[in-house]
């Protein structure tokens, strides 16, 4: 892992397509802007957790659906 300080309007270069240019400064957040290639996707660390969080458990209930369908047609059954 890579660090080092930056200033307001310093940017960061990542191979020859990215660059990360430090757009403002606050008291506890930094805001950045990113020039990178259209084909280059960029999203946010925790949205791409909560989407895998969601994915994981869309398939936990749709698992225990299907098992509580099977329990209630063999009750049934019998």
């Amino acid at each position: 892992m890579l660090v080092i300080k930056r200033k307001v309007s310093e940017s960061i270069l990542i191979g020859d397509d990215i660059e990360i240019i430090i757009s403002e400064i606050s008291q506890d957040k930094v805001k950045i802007a990113i020039s990178a290639p259209a084909d280059i996707k960029i999203t946010r660390k925790e949205l791409k957790e909560t989407c895998e969080f969601n994915k994981i458990a869309s398939e936990k209930i749709n698992q225990m659906s299907l098992n509580d369908v099977k329990n209630k047609l063999k009750v049934i059954k019998n």
